[in-house]
């Protein structure tokens, strides 16, 4: 049976079979989720947000250990996290966009002075 992955906030949606990686799902829904090692959890980029991890495996320690209390707060590693069952995954901001979003709202702050 498959597990149904939702990715926000592009409520873009997607079938997998379980054991997929959040990474792999990502993909297959064609979302980019940035990571420069190639999904071995080494790089640290490929961050999510999971409110509710009960679709996801148990966290191994090589995830555990790299995320050093993050997942507390409810990240995980997308090349980590295996999905079981349907879970919703919040995706960052693109750290570009995010920066450009910063920086005209910097703007706008400045020119309410003048």
């Amino acid at each position: 049976m498959d597990a149904e992955v939702v990715f926000l906030p592009l409520n873009r949606t997607i079938k997998v079979r379980p054991g997929t990686t959040v990474l792999q799902a990502a993909r297959k829904a064609g979302i980019a989720i940035v990571t420069r090692c190639g999904g071995n959890a080494a790089c640290f980029m490929c961050k999510v947000n999971i409110a509710d991890s009960s679709g996801l495996a148990p966290m191994k320690d090589n995830e555990r250990r790299k995320l050093a209390g993050l997942e507390q707060t409810g990240t995980r590693l997308a090349c980590q996290a295996i999905v079981q069952r349907a879970v919703t995954v919040e995706l960052p901001p693109d750290p570009l966009r995010a920066a450009i979003a910063k920086q005209l709202k910097q703007q706008e702050e400045d020119d309410s002075l003048w």
